[in-house]
């Protein structure tokens, strides 16, 4: 049973990485020098044979005077070089052995250091704490490449964390808002007595208004919650659709605001087939089609293409307006941001292009945007095409 994270460890001997290293440095060691001191035993034992080749019977004269036949003498030479031999070696193979073991258990726990940082790293973190790193600064192998790995998974995770705060306080402050206004207006009206008909009247229309730009907000966030959680994952439903039959509706849809601001609107819709969630890809071309609108100017311009070369199906929506800076641009797909900067307060929910990209991400494919140096933008969204092309729907 593993023991809990972060718990103290027990008394008995954990099985760590270090000390299995550490063992298995010391098998191999010892091992070996087993294989050696065995070796040299033999081959001592094989060489320390002068007599072999003398005739039977004959003596040797030892130092001290006294005569032994020439095989006992050679035993006992054998047997004395062969112990002591076995005796040095052995206590060498010991001392070799405890200084091989201390050696690796060193060793293995400087190679294992980064590790142990990574651990307590991963015990420090919390929700201020998410600035600490390892910065690990030894050699260029394997713990050096998890060590970065953590890093820049660390360097995700805070920037996640900062951009998920940031949305919520935005869209707090975003609901807020209208909350704020319709609570004004009422009070405003209520403490008034002398207010007529025509006062609360003024007082409804600003509420209904306020109710409906909550309303619109509360739509946009679910809507890009339900395109966030199907990112990489299969999506709920998978339709052939075609982006030209969305892109004619959600023009239609906002043909009366074109006409009161005298765009020039060309549009080439061309079949531009998929297969995906039909209500998240409408939503696609209405928010790309309603900010192309709601961001332009007066006798601005539009141009609106959709097409499919086999492989992938795109829509290209082009249009006059503020400018912006090609280093904002980027931030435009951020919630609740325009141009780099926040958005709240302004018109519009600040959500369009977060739950185009959003829902590019949630069908494989990509969107882009392109500040014109006139102002406006040129945003492409580029999806898989589906095997079979449906009935175009012109409108």
């Amino acid at each position: 049973m593993r023991p809990r994270p972060g718990a103290r460890p027990g008394v008995r001997l954990r099985p760590t990485l270090r000390l299995r290293l550490t063992l298995l440095n010391g098998v191999l060691l010892v091992g070996a020098g087993a294989i050696l001191v065995l070796l040299a035993w033999l081959l001592v034992r094989d060489a320390l044979r002068p007599t072999d080749e003398l005739l039977p019977g004959t003596t040797v004269v030892l130092a001290d005077g006294t005569s032994l036949d020439a095989a006992t003498w050679q035993q006992r030479m054998v047997d004395s070089a062969s112990g002591e031999l076995l005796a040095k070696g052995l206590a060498a193979l010991l001392a070799i052995g405890v200084v091989g073991v201390l050696g690796a258990y060193a060793v293995a726990g400087r190679a294992l250091r980064p590790l142990h940082q990574v651990t307590a790293t991963a015990r420090r973190l919390g929700e201020t704490t998410l600035d600490q790193r390892i910065s690990y600064t030894g050699a260029d192998d394997e713990v050096a490449e998890l060590a970065d790995t953590f890093d820049a998974m660390l360097d995700r995770i805070a920037a996640a964390f900062e951009a998920q705060k940031r949305f919520v306080a935005n869209a707090s402050h975003e609901l807020r808002t209208p909350l704020a206004v319709m609570r004004t207006e009422i009070d405003v009206t209520l403490s008034d007595d002398d207010a007529d008909a025509a006062e609360y009247r003024r007082m409804a229309t600003v509420v209904r208004d306020a109710s409906e730009r909550a309303n619109g907000l509360v739509d946009a966030l679910l809507v890009l919650a339900r395109s966030e959680a199907q990112k990489g994952r299969q999506l709920g439903r998978r339709t052939e659709c075609d982006l030209a039959a969305g892109t004619a509706n959600a023009l239609s849809a906002v043909r009366r605001e074109m006409e009161r601001i005298k765009l020039d609107v060309r549009t080439s819709l061309e079949p531009a087939p998929v297969v995906g969630d039909p209500g998240l890809l409408d939503r696609l071309a209405g928010n790309l089609i309603e900010n192309a609108v709601r961001y332009n100017h007066l006798h601005g311009r539009l141009r609106v293409d959709t097409g499919s070369d086999g492989r992938r199906s795109w829509l290209v929506v082009s249009n006059t307006g503020f400018e912006v800076d090609p280093a904002d641009v980027p931030g435009l797909f951020e919630p609740f941001r325009r141009g780099g900067r926040e958005r709240t307060g302004a018109r519009g929910s600040g959500l369009g292009l977060s739950i185009v990209r959003a829902v590019c991400d949630a069908h494989g494919g990509t969107v882009t945007a392109i500040a014109q140096p006139s102002g406006g933008l040129v945003v492409t969204v580029n999806l898989p095409a589906a095997d079979t092309a449906p009935t175009v729907q012109s409108g």
